[in-house]
């Protein structure tokens, strides 16, 4: 049998991605699509049964609604306040500790690197009680930075592996030319290695942003109250207090997802940047 023309081949391809990615695209965002629906629906509607039926009127004073009568406004100010100093802690521990495992060798340089990547096989959920003790012996349950420290500690491995590769990628010859012209160590990390990581520093930025603030397991084993709940663990209790209130619930969903979103956008280009880095030589 001959291969059938190059002409028909395409044709069914576009067939193809005519089927196929309107679908997938569909089952993809089909989730996302029945929870924005259920932020907009009328509280009446729930209280009748139309779940999935269309709403009798588009009720937009739902999202208002969320924050006069829940403390949405405290569970988003108080992810902020856990998140902001995560990223910072984390990316800034992995940098220094990546550019020692990655310039300098050492007799012990490839076994701690492999402690950092074993790390992240560890599955945390059989960590849960020995760190839901260790902050309650050490005054750290139900505490912002404590929640932010043990976040600081779980993401720093893979941070590490992720620095470490970056910068091991980057062209050795320039810090031995610093080195010759006898530039101080902290120098040559701080005004040669650092500018070039830049776009890595923002991919990771991006990834670990969106880890701590969609982080569900940790909110809820660290901390128990509003003045401290993140917004995932905050969005878990309005669910057990206003049980009917599924409009609610869903447009603090809504609400919840927009900055990371917002933050992607807003690092796009240095966050594609950040992970084709090196890809073409």
């Amino acid at each position: 049998m001959f291969p059938r023309p190059i002409q028909q081949r395409s044709q069914a391809a576009q067939w193809v991605y005519k089927i196929a990615l309107p679908v997938s695209l569909f089952l993809w965002l089909f989730p996302l699509i029945g929870v924005a629906i259920t932020s907009v629906r009328p509280a009446a509607d729930l209280a009748q049964g139309n779940y999935f039926g269309i709403p009798s009127y588009i009720a937009f004073e739902n999202y208002a609604d969320v924050f006069r009568n829940t403390p949405m406004g405290r569970y988003i100010l108080n992810s902020f306040i856990v998140t902001i100093p995560t990223v910072i802690g984390a990316v800034a521990l992995s940098l220094m500790t990546g550019f020692a495992l990655a310039v300098y060798k050492f007799k012990a340089n490839l076994i701690l690197f492999f402690m950092f990547v074993a790390g992240n096989f560890v599955p945390f959920q059989i960590l849960m009680v020995p760190v839901r003790d260790m902050t309650l012996n050490l005054g750290m349950y139900n505490t912002y930075w404590g929640l932010a420290l043990f976040h600081i500690a779980f993401q720093t491995g893979f941070c590490t592996l992720f620095m470490r590769n970056f910068i091991k990628a980057l062209p050795f010859e320039l810090i031995e030319a610093a080195r010759v012209e006898g530039v101080a160590e902290w120098r040559i990390f701080w005004f040669i290695v650092l500018p070039l990581m830049r776009p890595a520093i923002a991919a990771l930025s991006v990834l670990i942003f969106t880890f701590i603030w969609n982080d569900f397991f940790w909110a809820t084993v660290l901390t128990t109250s509003p003045e401290t709940q993140p917004i995932t663990a905050g969005l878990s209790s309005l669910n057990g207090q206003w049980v009917a209130a599924w409009h609610l619930v869903s447009a603090g969903s809504i609400l919840a997802a927009l900055p990371p979103v917002a933050m992607f956008f807003l690092m796009q280009k240095h966050f594609i940047a950040g992970l084709t880095l090196g890809a073409v030589k």
